[in-house]
């Protein structure tokens, strides 16, 4: 396994790409509302990512069709925009990816629409606080695979567990490179595998599910659940690592 590894040059242009990817999901956590169909909200995210002068990475990446993918409700990643009309009690995971000077931004967030249960709001916050946790966790010596432990042993923690299948992964002048990280580890020794460098720069995504941690891919081809058919979560950021610990990229 080859883990490219980031010239600061490099990293700054890496930032570059991931602001503006931070500032699209701000910008559109604060234009959301109940009422408007997916497809709308696709559109005022790739018109936001174009205004910045970049282009939205994930339009046609492997076939997608658009800029943002819109995950409601029980769709943890990758769903497609649609007609569908979003409402109050629904949750919302927005994942956006930018290209500017060819280089890749990354990051996702999963939002409420309006008020929403007690069980989502613990849900959105797993994922969230797994993110972070694991971000605090990271230091330049340590492997991968300790690092998918901790958030493995994190998620449960909260009494949910990772979605399988699917995971984090190396960025740069591709939207991913080596290394993939799971949510969760994989064989029985955290103490193996490859460590974390200074320059390498990656994104880590805790993906949630409820009770089973076994991958479904729906009709469209694309939209990712749980088999438990329960409501799930998603957050994502990319990091350098920079001066032995990890510094968010993904940040206005």
């Amino acid at each position: 396994m080859a883990i490219p590894l980031k010239s600061h040059k490099d990293i700054k242009k890496l930032s570059v790409a991931n602001k503006i990817v931070a500032k699209t999901l701000n910008y559109l956590q604060k234009e959301v509302h109940p009422g408007m169909s997916l497809l709308e909200i696709n559109a005022l995210g790739e018109d936001f990512i174009l205004s910045q002068g970049a282009k939205p990475a994930f339009k046609g990446l492997y076939g997608f069709p658009a800029g943002v993918c819109t995950s409601v409700n029980q769709v943890i990643i990758h769903g497609i925009p649609t007609e569908y009309k979003i409402k109050e009690g629904d949750i919302l995971g927005l994942d956006i990816g930018s290209k500017i000077d060819g280089w890749f931004g990354d990051a996702a967030i999963t939002m409420g629409i309006g008020k929403i249960s007690k069980e989502d709001e613990e849900l959105i916050a797993c994922s969230k606080d797994a993110l972070y946790h694991a971000i605090d966790f990271i230091k330049a010596g340590m492997r991968f695979k300790e690092l998918s432990y901790e958030l493995e042993n994190f998620i449960y923690s909260r009494g949910f567990v990772p979605l399988r299948s699917f995971c984090g992964h190396g960025l740069g002048r591709k939207p991913h490179e080596e290394p993939e990280i799971p949510n969760y580890l994989e064989g029985n020794n955290p103490k193996q595998g490859p460590k974390i460098k200074n320059g390498m720069v990656f994104c880590l995504e805790p993906m949630i599910c409820q009770r089973e941690s076994e991958a479904k891919i729906l009709d469209d081809k694309w939209s990712v659940t749980s088999t438990d058919g329960l409501r799930g979560s998603h957050y994502e950021h990319a990091v350098a690592i920079i001066n032995n610990k990890a510094e968010i990229l993904s940040v206005e």
